[in-house]
């Protein structure tokens, strides 16, 4: 379970390091624009694939807040549920926001 948004991208950057085809399959920048935490990139196209802190071009957006992202992590709070009651946003491309699970 992660106890802060730090180690939520660590652990991402963690698991494309020990699974890189995992972001073959998906394919696409995200960039996660978490309130109260900061600005973090998720680069799939990248070789190798790569977890940046920081604001960047990406072709998924999704703004959360920190309790909110952590809740979807350590699936307390259903990803769906709350991109449907307007406490997860995506801007740009609906089918990379799809396959964020394979990820997350």
């Amino acid at each position: 379970m992660a106890a802060t948004v730090e180690e939520v991208f660590a652990e991402i950057q963690s698991q494309l390091d020990e699974d890189p085809g995992k972001a073959k399959a998906v394919n696409g920048i995200y960039k996660f624009d978490v309130t109260g935490a900061g600005t973090w990139v998720v680069d799939l196209k990248a070789d190798p694939p790569a977890v940046t802190e920081g604001d960047g071009e990406a072709q998924c957006t999704i703004t959360v807040s920190s309790d909110d992202l952590l809740k979807i992590v350590n699936k307390e709070l259903n990803a769906q549920m709350a991109f449907m009651s307007g406490k997860l946003k995506i801007q740009g491309d609906m089918g990379l926001a799809m396959k964020l699970s394979q990820i997350l």
